[in-house]
Parts: structure tokens; sequence; C-alpha cells
């Protein structure tokens, strides 16, 4: 039964996935801890310190059977997570109890875990940002000679296509893309750094033998699925390891922003659409209405994943020397909700970008009423051509587009510049002559070539190279 007494984060009601939750959550956490201290048992074991394979065994045995009550019961009265679930621990395994955590200080659960739970939230996102991918290629290349009204300072400017706009959110989420790719290439543990990053402890534990404890840290590593450590830290690792992986979030945000904003344009114009379900309610008050609420709270969510990357930035700004523990309630918020906040913005768009409505007849409607205007220097070419004067054409053709434009604009009746040139003679053109230069695909310039060779080119072999991880399905249960 729920309780509806207490706060729960939206993100666990209403919009992060279960799959990523569960990266953040506490069993997922606490078996971490578990795994590193029998990595550390068994890496410390190679290297000659007396540590039974029965007291592995034991701890093998419990690693993922986690005793909440006895952690939280023990929390209370020592005021410190690590030392309460090494004791937990060690009350189930009662033999291996004196070697757990030998030599290591709490980052070297903590701060290790963070590395490998961002590394597992990092190819969550990897995965659902190919798929978002995928369905904008797959668009792009439907629409890729459509022409549509494109703008600048959102003032109608010369033709692109739907396929060529779509190609400008999908080359951005393909920088993302990188981003992310460099980032889980670069991710690095802690290692066993020991209480200030010197690895005192283990020069006490080894007999000062650097040599075995280098390796030690690089079996921890191997163990975890890692090539890597840090070459140098204090206690932690530079937090601005959060910083970097929190900024790669924000700048999937940005992208995500950046498309949502523009479908919410477009749906003002009633050019494109997110998909629309047959029982949805638009507005509680006008029936009518089918406003991009899927969009509005991909721009939301987004808002926020871009603001929480201060969080990791001041937290990194503000660390002094080898440790302190001010960063530690905030990285618990700012670093988990980040991931939970880009997982739901990308499964939003999985959503969206799988059913979005192209509305062909309102695009071409809207194109045909902007084209005289961006065809005038068209239409001055070829009366040039003709013998015309190129000042005299200059100047008639700005005084018809200001007169045909104060029809439109304070008469509200139809652009008529079409009419005004025909009728003129100095233009030396006929109606019919002019509707042959008014066909869309004459302004749309390279756009459909550039689609076809950007998806060629740079998206399509990043997609076969990642073709098992296609397909997703996204259902927004709100």
């Amino acid at each position: 039964m729920s309780d509806h007494s207490r706060y729960i984060s939206p993100f666990s009601t209403r919009y992060a996935s279960p799959e990523m939750q569960f990266v953040f959550s506490e069993d997922n956490k606490f078996r971490t801890w578990r795994r590193l201290w029998i990595a550390l048992a068994r890496a410390e074991q190679k290297q000659g310190l007396p540590i039974t394979d029965e007291q592995i065994a034991e701890l093998e045995a419990h690693k993922d059977d986690i005793n909440y009550d006895d952690a939280q019961r023990r929390e209370r009265e020592c005021r410190h997570d690590v030392m309460s679930h090494v004791y937990a621990y060690g009350l189930q395994c009662p033999k291996a109890r004196g070697i757990i955590h030998l030599g290591a200080t709490s980052c070297y659960v903590g701060d290790n875990t963070d590395v490998i739970l961002m590394r597992e939230g990092l190819q969550i996102v990897r995965r659902k940002l190919l798929n978002v991918m995928a369905l904008l290629a797959k668009f792009a290349d439907k629409y890729k000679g459509l022409p549509c009204l494109a703008y600048t300072h959102l003032q109608p400017a010369q033709l692109t296509t739907v396929g060529k706009r779509a190609t400008l959110w999908l080359n951005e989420l393909y920088m993302d893309y990188l981003e992310v790719e460099h980032r889980l290439d670069s991710l690095a543990l802690l290692g066993s750094k020991g209480t200030t990053g010197t690895q005192a402890s283990f020069m006490e534990l080894f007999g000062g033998d650097s040599a075995k404890i280098k390796a030690v840290e690089q079996d921890i590593a191997q163990a975890m699925g890692f090539t890597k450590v840090v070459p140098v830290s204090g206690q932690t690792y530079s937090r601005k390891m959060d910083y970097f992986v929190v900024s790669t979030l924000s700048g999937i945000a940005q992208s995500a922003s950046k498309f949502s904003y523009d479908m919410r344009l477009l749906q003002n114009f009633k050019e494109m659409e997110e998909p629309f379900e047959a029982s949805q309610i638009g507005s509680s008050a006008m029936p009518y209405k089918r406003n991009p609420m899927r969009c509005e709270r991909i721009t939301s969510l987004s808002r926020y994943v871009m603001v929480d990357t201060l969080n990791t930035a001041i937290t990194a700004a503000t660390q002094w020397f080898e440790r302190t523990l001010d960063d530690s309630a905030n990285r618990r918020i700012a670093v988990s909700e980040a991931f939970l906040g880009i997982d739901a913005i990308l499964n939003i768009m999985m959503n969206v970008c799988d059913g979005l409505v192209v509305y062909e007849k309102v695009i071409r409607a809207r194109v045909m009423n902007e084209l005289p205007f961006m065809a005038t220097e068209n239409i001055m070419m070829d009366a040039v051509k003709r013998g015309g004067d190129r000042q005299q054409l200059h100047e008639k053709l700005r005084v018809h587009s200001q007169a045909a434009a104060r029809v439109v604009k304070e008469e509200g009746g139809k652009n008529d510049l079409i009419d005004r040139i025909a009728s003129d003679p100095a233009f030396m053109v006929t109606r019919e002559e002019i509707e042959a230069i008014l066909d869309p695909a004459n302004f749309t310039g390279r756009s459909e070539e550039q689609v076809e060779e950007f998806l060629r080119d740079v998206i399509r072999p990043v997609l076969e190279a990642n073709r098992e991880l296609l397909g997703e399905k996204q259902e927004l249960s709100v």
C-alpha cells in the first residue's frame, strides 16, 4: 500500500524509468560496496596478506543480501554509513569480519561506487540517445525533400526542408553522443588511495612494497571492469569528474530543449505536432485544445538538468585540501537526479519522435504565402536578362512588396505580390512564367542532398555499429 503522507520524488513516481532508478538504488549501491570489499580482499590475498579462501567465500555468499536493519541500527549509534555497513557485513560473515575494508578508507567504497554507478547510468543514456537518433534519422530521411519555411530571428527566411531541420536536431544529439563516448572512455576508478591519497596504510600492510600496492589497485580496477585508476588524488577523486559527467548530461538536455522549443513553435504554426492520443485531454477548460504537453515536459526537465550542473561546479570549486565532507549531501542528490532527469527526457523524446505528425498541406500553404517575397530576386534577375534596368526593377519590387505586405498585415488579405508584378510591364513577365519560378523546390538549395550526405556519412555508421541496441519503444504512463 502506498504511503501518501511523505514526499516522494516525481522522478520516482512520474518520470524516470525503473532501470535508471535501480542504478541509483540502495540495493545497487550497497551491493557494489560489497563487490568492492571482495575485490579488495582478493587483491590483498594475491599479494600475500593472510586472507583465506574461506573468508572470501563467506563474503561472496552474502554479497547481495544486505541486512539493512542491522546497518541502520548501527548507523544511529555511530553516525557513519560506511562503518555501519562494515559492521552489518561482518555480522553475516563472522570469519571474514576482521579483513573487511582492510587498509581502506570510506571513499574506497563511496567514490569507487559513484564512478561505477555513473558508468552504468551513462551506458543507459548512451543506448537511449542512440534510439532517439535512429528515430530522427528515419524522420529526416522521409521528409528530406519537403520544402518548408526556415526562420532567422523567428521571421520567415529562405526555405529549408522538414528533413533538413530534423538533421539540425540530430546533429546536436550526435555531438552529445560523442561526449558520452568520451566520458565513458575517460572514466577512471579512484582505486585504493587511502585516507589522504598517499596509500600510507597500504605501505604499512605491504611493508613498503610499492609494486604490491600498485598491483592491488590494478587488480581491483580489473575486477570492477575498469582499465585505469586516477593517477593521483586526495582521499576523494577530483569532484571535477562529477562536473564533467553532469555537464555531458546537461549537453543532452540542451539539445532536447532546443528540439522541444522548435516543436512547440511548429505546433503553434500547425505545421507539426507531437503525438496526441484519442482520449487525451489538452485543456481542462478548453476541450478543443491540443497542447504540446510532452515537449513542454522536455523543456521543463531539461531546465532542471542544465541548472543542476551548477551544483557540481560549485562542489568541485570548494573542496578543501585532501577531503571535506560538504560535498556528500549535495552529490547524493545532484548527480543521481541529473541522471534521472536525462533518463526521463530521453524517454519522452523517444515517444515524441516515434509519432511526429506532419501537416504537409499547412506547410505548403505557409510556404506559398511567403514565397513571392523570397522569389523577388529571381524574378528581378530574369527581367534584367530580358533587358530591364536592375536598379529600377529593385525599386519597383520594394514598392510592390511593401504594398503586398500591407494587404496581408493590415487588411488580413492574401499575398498579391505576384499579381502586382505580373501586371507591371517593367518586368516583361506573365503570371504563368512567375508561377513556374515559384516552385518551392527551387528555393531549398542543397537541403535534400545535405540530409542524404549527413545520414550516410555521419549517422548511419554510428547506428549500424550499435544496431543491437536499437528498436526501443517508450510508452508514457502520464
